[in-house]
């Protein structure tokens, strides 16, 4: 996973520092020209010729250090845009077009005052610049861009949901759960992975105990799945935290400094999030929510409505609709019997209880 944006290629930085002496050689050139007094001639070059050299020179040498500060600008402003879906490409680059479109609009006005060596880089300097940074804020606001676009050239965009950013504890991703929950539909917007936590996991899978390493190599394939879904953005930000020592304290203050929600499979670090104040989302807490009305040797009563497929067996239901299948108990068909649990079956189309006759057969 990526953990950095990436920097401005070399080849925009230098199209930049360009732009810069080309305007520096321009405003010496035509500040040689509106001097009144004679010029002295230096060498073979005549007045306007040295004032084309001397600045370039200064172009030259500012040119470098406002195209890196340019670029360092621009990455920084890329920090929380990465991914890579066929879907920010197209935000990315509507948001190109509209930033020089702009720019230009912006900017026209100069190239009619003054002369055209002077004008003509400040304009493809400012158009570099600010298309650039409308790439970069297409990529992040994609869904509302792609929006805009799909009534006009059939795009589809993703369905927009407005939904509270969270951050990951480790647990979460070891657990592995959290893909088939994305990819069920149930959660989407923005995953927060904090570098604590990715490096957790790194020194979880390089651990010399087989179960330890098998767990952090879970977890990190897990937020590498989940990169590729399209129903969540996965971010991994800094450590905004530095001055507290212990990783669960981390993930509570960056809750509280961002006003995010924290996504945990750890019950104790859960709580200890909610005292402090922080939305907790607690995948455990789900899970208990969603676990099977009953489980293996439970009794329960239930009325049998009619033959089973098998020998003996007579079905019934439970009252959230669950079949029951209880065994050698087709001759009390149209009763209410008493059956404990021997199994229970979790399908495409819901669950399933195995069960025989209870102790009042």
């Amino acid at each position: 996973m990526g953990q950095r944006a990436v920097a401005v290629p070399a080849a925009v930085v230098e199209v930049l520092r360009l732009c810069v002496v080309v305007f520096f050689a321009g405003v010496g050139y035509s500040f040689v020209h509106v001097l009144d007094q004679p010029q002295v001639q230096l060498g073979p070059f005549d007045p306007p010729a040295v004032g084309v050299i001397i600045g370039a020179g200064v172009g030259y040498v500012l040119g470098g250090a406002i195209a890196r500060l340019t670029g360092r600008t621009l990455t920084e402003a890329e920090a929380a845009l990465r991914n890579h879906s066929a879907e920010q490409l197209l935000a990315g680059l509507a948001g190109a077009v509209l930033g020089v479109m702009v720019a230009a609009g912006l900017t026209w006005p100069v190239l009619l005052v003054g002369s055209v060596a002077v004008t003509l880089p400040l304009f493809a300097f400012v158009c570099v610049t600010v298309g650039t940074l409308g790439y970069r804020v297409g990529v992040w606001q994609r869904e509302g861009i792609l929006a805009l676009l799909a009534p006009r050239t059939g795009v589809g965009g993703r369905p927009r949901a407005i939904a509270l950013p969270r951050i990951l504890d480790s647990s979460v991703a070891v657990d592995g759960r959290l893909v088939d929950v994305v990819r069920a539909g149930f959660l989407h917007g923005s995953l927060l992975v904090p570098q604590p936590v990715l490096e957790e996991l790194q020194g979880l899978a390089d651990a010399g105990d087989d179960t330890r390493r098998a767990k952090g190599r879970r977890g990190l394939d897990a937020l590498e799945a989940l990169r590729r879904e399209r129903g969540v953005d996965v971010e991994v930000i800094g450590d905004e935290a530095r001055e507290v020592p212990e990783v669960d304290a981390k993930l509570i203050r960056m809750c509280l400094d961002r006003d995010v929600a924290l996504l945990t499979l750890d019950s104790n670090l859960a709580r200890t999030a909610s005292l402090a104040g922080c939305q907790v989302m607690n995948l455990h807490a789900l899970s208990l929510a969603l676990r099977p009305p009953v489980s293996a040797g439970d009794v329960v009563a239930v009325l049998l409505t009619r033959p089973g497929k098998e020998s003996g067996q007579a079905v019934g239901y439970l009252d959230d609709g669950t079949m029951v299948v209880v065994e050698h108990a087709r001759d009390r068909v149209g009763q209410q019997v008493s059956a404990q649990v021997t199994s229970v079956l979790t399908t495409a189309n819901g669950r399933m209880v195995f069960a025989r006759p209870g102790p009042d057969r």
